[in-house]
Protein backbone atom coordinates (compact mmCIF):
# COMPACT_ATOMS: atom_id res chain seq x y z
CA UNK A 1 0.00 0.00 0.00
CA UNK A 2 1.11 3.54 -0.75
CA UNK A 3 0.73 6.89 0.98
CA UNK A 4 -2.41 8.85 0.17
CA UNK A 5 -0.43 11.19 -2.11
CA UNK A 6 0.13 8.49 -4.76
CA UNK A 7 -1.70 9.44 -7.96
CA UNK A 8 -4.05 7.14 -9.87
CA UNK A 9 -3.86 7.06 -13.67
CA UNK A 10 -7.34 7.44 -15.18
CA UNK A 11 -8.02 6.18 -18.70
CA UNK A 12 -11.08 5.96 -20.88
CA UNK A 13 -12.76 2.60 -21.51
CA UNK A 14 -10.46 1.89 -24.49
CA UNK A 15 -7.38 2.38 -22.29
CA UNK A 16 -6.40 5.83 -23.60
CA UNK A 17 -4.65 7.73 -20.76
CA UNK A 18 -6.65 10.78 -19.67
CA UNK A 19 -5.26 12.31 -16.48
CA UNK A 20 -3.88 11.85 -12.97
CA UNK A 21 -6.40 11.86 -10.15
CA UNK A 22 -6.12 11.53 -6.38
CA UNK A 23 -7.58 8.66 -4.35
CA UNK A 24 -10.65 10.71 -3.37
CA UNK A 25 -11.60 11.29 -7.01
CA UNK A 26 -11.00 7.60 -7.73
CA UNK A 27 -13.32 6.58 -4.85
CA UNK A 28 -15.94 9.04 -6.15
CA UNK A 29 -15.77 7.41 -9.61
CA UNK A 30 -16.15 3.94 -8.05
CA UNK A 31 -19.11 5.16 -5.97
CA UNK A 32 -20.80 6.62 -9.09
CA UNK A 33 -20.23 3.28 -10.86
CA UNK A 34 -18.10 5.01 -13.51
CA UNK A 35 -15.16 2.59 -13.27
CA UNK A 36 -15.34 0.02 -16.09
CA UNK A 37 -12.25 -1.93 -14.98
CA UNK A 38 -9.01 -1.55 -13.07
CA UNK A 39 -5.49 -2.79 -13.66
CA UNK A 40 -2.07 -2.29 -12.16
CA UNK A 41 -1.24 -2.68 -8.50
CA UNK A 42 -3.57 -2.19 -5.55
CA UNK A 43 -2.91 1.28 -4.10
CA UNK A 44 -5.64 1.83 -1.53
CA UNK A 45 -8.29 -0.08 0.38
CA UNK A 46 -10.79 2.56 1.51
CA UNK A 47 -13.32 1.51 4.14
CA UNK A 48 -16.66 3.22 4.63
CA UNK A 49 -19.62 2.87 6.96
CA UNK A 50 -21.47 -0.26 8.10
CA UNK A 51 -24.63 -1.20 6.20
CA UNK A 52 -27.61 -1.24 8.61
CA UNK A 53 -29.31 -4.08 6.73
CA UNK A 54 -26.38 -6.46 6.07
CA UNK A 55 -24.13 -5.38 8.94
CA UNK A 56 -21.20 -5.37 6.50
CA UNK A 57 -18.71 -2.57 6.17
CA UNK A 58 -18.29 -1.06 2.68
CA UNK A 59 -14.86 -1.24 1.10
CA UNK A 60 -13.45 0.10 -2.16
CA UNK A 61 -10.15 -1.10 -3.57
CA UNK A 62 -8.37 1.47 -5.75
CA UNK A 63 -5.78 0.29 -8.26
CA UNK A 64 -2.98 2.33 -9.84
CA UNK A 65 -4.83 2.47 -13.18
CA UNK A 66 -8.61 2.76 -13.58
CA UNK A 67 -10.61 2.87 -16.81
CA UNK A 68 -13.77 4.95 -16.78
CA UNK A 69 -16.89 5.05 -18.92
CA UNK A 70 -17.08 7.41 -21.90
CA UNK A 71 -14.58 8.17 -24.62
CA UNK A 72 -15.27 11.55 -26.28
CA UNK A 73 -12.74 13.31 -24.01
CA UNK A 74 -9.98 10.90 -25.01
CA UNK A 75 -10.94 11.11 -28.69
CA UNK A 76 -10.17 14.84 -28.68
CA UNK A 77 -6.80 14.27 -27.03
CA UNK A 78 -5.81 11.47 -29.42
CA UNK A 79 -6.32 13.60 -32.55
CA UNK A 80 -3.24 14.21 -34.69
CA UNK A 81 -3.57 18.00 -34.34
CA UNK A 82 -3.91 17.95 -30.52
CA UNK A 83 -1.29 20.12 -28.81
CA UNK A 84 -1.05 19.93 -25.00
CA UNK A 85 -0.61 23.17 -23.05
CA UNK A 86 2.99 24.33 -22.71
CA UNK A 87 4.34 24.91 -19.22
CA UNK A 88 7.86 25.16 -17.85
CA UNK A 89 7.30 22.14 -15.61
CA UNK A 90 6.30 19.94 -18.56
CA UNK A 91 9.05 21.39 -20.77
CA UNK A 92 11.81 20.76 -18.20
CA UNK A 93 10.49 17.23 -17.69
CA UNK A 94 10.39 16.62 -21.46
CA UNK A 95 14.09 17.54 -21.60
CA UNK A 96 14.92 15.68 -18.34
CA UNK A 97 16.06 18.91 -16.62
CA UNK A 98 19.00 19.03 -19.03
CA UNK A 99 20.21 22.20 -20.69
CA UNK A 100 20.01 21.42 -24.39
CA UNK A 101 23.02 23.67 -25.04
CA UNK A 102 25.68 22.71 -22.49
CA UNK A 103 24.29 19.26 -21.60
CA UNK A 104 24.30 19.89 -17.85
CA UNK A 105 21.50 18.67 -15.58
CA UNK A 106 20.10 21.31 -13.24
CA UNK A 107 17.49 21.90 -10.56
CA UNK A 108 14.28 23.61 -11.66
CA UNK A 109 15.35 26.96 -10.18
CA UNK A 110 18.44 27.05 -12.42
CA UNK A 111 16.52 26.31 -15.63
CA UNK A 112 14.67 28.51 -18.09
CA UNK A 113 12.59 28.26 -21.25
CA UNK A 114 14.63 29.21 -24.31
CA UNK A 115 13.10 30.03 -27.68
CA UNK A 116 15.30 28.42 -30.33
CA UNK A 117 14.20 31.06 -32.81
CA UNK A 118 13.92 34.07 -30.49
CA UNK A 119 10.58 35.83 -30.20
CA UNK A 120 12.32 39.10 -31.18
CA UNK A 121 13.09 37.36 -34.50
CA UNK A 122 9.51 36.12 -34.98
CA UNK A 123 9.81 32.83 -33.07
CA UNK A 124 6.71 31.41 -31.39
CA UNK A 125 6.14 30.21 -27.82
CA UNK A 126 5.43 26.67 -29.03
CA UNK A 127 6.67 23.16 -28.12
CA UNK A 128 8.69 22.88 -31.36
CA UNK A 129 10.47 26.18 -30.74
CA UNK A 130 11.32 25.87 -27.05
CA UNK A 131 13.99 23.95 -25.18
CA UNK A 132 15.22 23.73 -21.62
CA UNK A 133 18.29 25.88 -21.04
CA UNK A 134 20.30 26.68 -17.95
CA UNK A 135 20.10 30.36 -17.09
CA UNK A 136 23.76 30.88 -18.00
CA UNK A 137 23.35 29.49 -21.54
CA UNK A 138 20.04 31.29 -22.05
CA UNK A 139 21.62 34.59 -21.00
CA UNK A 140 24.62 34.04 -23.29
CA UNK A 141 22.39 33.15 -26.26
CA UNK A 142 20.17 36.17 -25.70
CA UNK A 143 18.07 37.22 -28.70
CA UNK A 144 20.10 35.14 -31.17
CA UNK A 145 19.48 31.79 -32.82
CA UNK A 146 21.84 28.95 -31.77
CA UNK A 147 23.73 29.39 -35.07
CA UNK A 148 24.14 33.14 -34.54
CA UNK A 149 25.40 32.48 -30.99
CA UNK A 150 27.72 29.66 -32.09
CA UNK A 151 25.87 27.17 -29.87
CA UNK A 152 24.99 23.54 -30.66
CA UNK A 153 21.45 22.36 -29.95
CA UNK A 154 21.75 18.85 -28.43
CA UNK A 155 18.23 17.61 -29.29
CA UNK A 156 15.35 18.62 -31.53
CA UNK A 157 12.33 19.97 -29.65
CA UNK A 158 9.09 18.02 -30.15
CA UNK A 159 5.40 18.22 -29.31
CA UNK A 160 4.40 15.49 -26.83
CA UNK A 161 1.27 13.50 -27.61
CA UNK A 162 -1.31 13.24 -24.84
CA UNK A 163 0.15 10.08 -23.26
CA UNK A 164 3.60 11.69 -23.19
CA UNK A 165 2.05 14.82 -21.69
CA UNK A 166 0.37 12.75 -18.96
CA UNK A 167 3.82 11.31 -18.17
CA UNK A 168 5.26 14.84 -18.04
CA UNK A 169 2.55 15.85 -15.54
CA UNK A 170 3.01 12.84 -13.25
CA UNK A 171 4.60 12.77 -9.81
CA UNK A 172 6.14 9.55 -8.47
CA UNK A 173 5.00 7.40 -11.38
CA UNK A 174 4.85 3.71 -10.46
CA UNK A 175 6.47 1.09 -12.72
CA UNK A 176 3.11 -0.32 -13.87
CA UNK A 177 1.82 3.16 -14.67
CA UNK A 178 5.04 3.95 -16.57
CA UNK A 179 4.78 0.75 -18.62
CA UNK A 180 1.16 1.57 -19.43
CA UNK A 181 2.00 5.12 -20.54
CA UNK A 182 5.04 4.07 -22.58
CA UNK A 183 2.85 1.69 -24.56
CA UNK A 184 0.96 4.81 -25.74
CA UNK A 185 4.06 6.81 -26.72
CA UNK A 186 4.71 6.97 -30.48
CA UNK A 187 7.44 4.53 -31.57
CA UNK A 188 9.54 7.50 -32.69
CA UNK A 189 9.20 9.33 -29.34
CA UNK A 190 12.53 10.70 -28.06
CA UNK A 191 11.28 9.87 -24.56
CA UNK A 192 11.87 6.13 -25.16
CA UNK A 193 15.60 6.70 -25.59
CA UNK A 194 15.82 9.27 -22.79
CA UNK A 195 14.01 6.98 -20.35
CA UNK A 196 16.19 4.03 -21.33
CA UNK A 197 19.30 6.08 -20.47
CA UNK A 198 17.83 6.81 -17.03
CA UNK A 199 17.02 3.16 -16.30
Amino acid sequence: MHGLEQQVLRTDISGMPLEWIDYQEAVRLYHLDQVAYACGSLLYRVRGGINAVTGRRSEIEVNSIIATQGGAYAHIKSRVDYVPPLSNMALFRRDFNMCLYCGGTFGVHDLSRDHVRPMVQGGKDHWKNVVTACKRCNHFKGGRTPEQAGMQLLAIPFIPNHAEYIYLQGRRILADQMDFLRAHFPRSSPLHQRLAKRA
